[in-house]
C-alpha cells in the first residue's frame, strides 16, 4: 500500500491554499493545516482560516482545536498531524498539508529536538526583562551564549528569543547544541513542494491587498471579541499572532488605524522573509516559482501515489 503524504508550503500571501482547494477539485484529498494560527478558535479573520464553504467543499484538519488562551506546542502538532495523516491514508485519500509555519512543518518532517519542558518561572523572567529592557537587547544576550539560534531569529522574533533563552538558562547548553538528538522517524513518506515568489515586490503588494482586506472583513472587530470573550493578554502565543499583535496595540492606544496598517504589512513581510529563509534551508523541499508549473508536478506525484496504493 502506498503511505504518502504531500505538503504545500510557502510565504504567507504567496497563494498556496488556493493551488491546494484546485488541486482538491480534481483529486481526493484532504487537508492538513500547517499553521499555528488557525488552531485556535475564533481566530478567522487575522489568519485567513478556510471559510466554512471551503471546509464543506474539501475536509479541513488541526483548525479549530484550542481556545486562543491554550497553549499549543510544535510537538502537539506533530502527534496530531501524523493522528490526521494515517485517518486520510486510512479513508484511501490524499493527505496535503498546507501552510505556513514552518516550526510545524520542521517538527513535523524531521522530528523533535529532546528540550527541557517550560518553566513558568524562567519564562516570566525573561518576559519581564524584555518589558524593561526590549527584545532587541535580550536577542543580543543570546547572541552571546547561543550565536548559531540568535542568527537565523530577528531581534523582534519574541517568542523564539524567550524560548531559546529559556532553554539555555534552564539547562546551561545552548539550544543550537540540544538540536541535535536523534528523532523519530515518520510512519508514513512524505513529499515536499514549496511555493516560493520569485517576484518580491509583487509578493509584498499582495500581503498589502490581504492585510487590507483582513481590516474591511472586521479583523479589529474580531479581537476585541476574543478581548471579551476570553481571558487574554499580550503575551499569550495567540495575540503573538502577526496582525493580532498589531490590532492589539491599537485597541490600547499605542497607535492610530493608519499606523496599525503600516505595522501589520510590515510584520507580515517580515514573516514571509523569515519564512523564505527557512524553506531555503529545507534540502528535501522542491521549490518553484510558478504555482500551475508546481501544481501540475504535485498533481502527476499524487496520481502517482493513487495508482500504486
Amino acid at each position: 500500500m502506498n503511505r504518502t503524504a504531500f505538503a504545500v508550503l510557502g510565504p504567507t500571501a504567496s497563494g498556496k491554499s488556493q493551488l491546494a482547494l484546485r488541486l482538491a477539485d480534481e483529486l481526493p484529498i484532504e487537508i492538513v493545516s500547517v499553521d499555528s494560527g488557525q488552531v485556535y478558535r475564533d481566530m478567522d479573520v487575522g489568519t485567513a482560516k478556510p471559510t466554512r464553504a471551503e471546509r464543506l467543499r474539501v475536509p479541513h484538519h488541526l483548525i479549530d482545536l484550542v481556545d486562543p488562551t491554550e497553549p499549543y506546542s510544535a510537538g502537539r502538532f506533530r502527534d496530531d498531524a501524523i493522528a490526521a495523516v494515517e485517518g486520510v491514508l486510512a479513508r484511501g485519500r490524499i493527505p496535503l498539508l498546507v501552510g505556513g509555519t514552518m516550526l510545524y512543518y520542521r517538527a513535523l518532517a524531521h522530528g523533535l529536538d529532546v528540550l527541557p519542558a517550560g518553566d513558568p518561572r524562567l519564562r516570566a523572567e525573561i518576559v519581564r526583562e524584555a518589558a524593561a529592557k526590549g527584545w532587541p537587547a535580550l536577542h543580543a544576550e543570546l547572541a552571546r551564549v547561543d550565536p548559531a539560534t540568535a542568527r537565523r531569529l530577528a531581534p523582534n522574533d519574541s517568542q523564539r528569543i524567550e524560548r531559546a533563552l529559556e532553554v539555555y538558562r534552564a539547562t546551561g547548553k545552548p539550544l543550537s547544541a540540544l538540536q541535535t538528538a536523534a528523532r523519530a522517524a515518520l510512519p508514513f513518506r512524505l513529499s515536499s513542494f514549496a511555493l516560493m515568489p520569485a517576484d518580491r515586490a509583487a509578493l509584498h503588494a499582495r500581503i498589502a491587498e490581504r492585510f487590507d482586506a483582513m481590516l474591511e472583513q472586521g479583523l479589529v472587530a474580531e479581537v476585541e471579541a476574543l478581548r471579551r470573550r476570553y481571558a487574554l493578554h499580550a503575551g499569550l502565543p495567540s495575540m503573538r499572532c502577526v496582525g493580532y499583535r498589531q490590532v492589539w496595540g491599537h485597541l490600547d492606544g499605542a497607535c492610530d488605524r493608519a499606523t496599525l496598517r503600516e505595522k501589520g504589512i510590515a510584520a507580515t513581510r517580515q514573516l514571509a522573509k523569515r519564512q523564505l529563509t527557512w524553506l531555503r534551508s529545507l534540502p528535501e523541499v522542491e521549490r518553484s516559482g510558478d504555482a500551475d508549473r508546481l501544481a501540475a508536478r504535485l498533481r502527476a506525484c499524487a496520481e502517482a501515489s493513487q495508482a500504486t496504493a
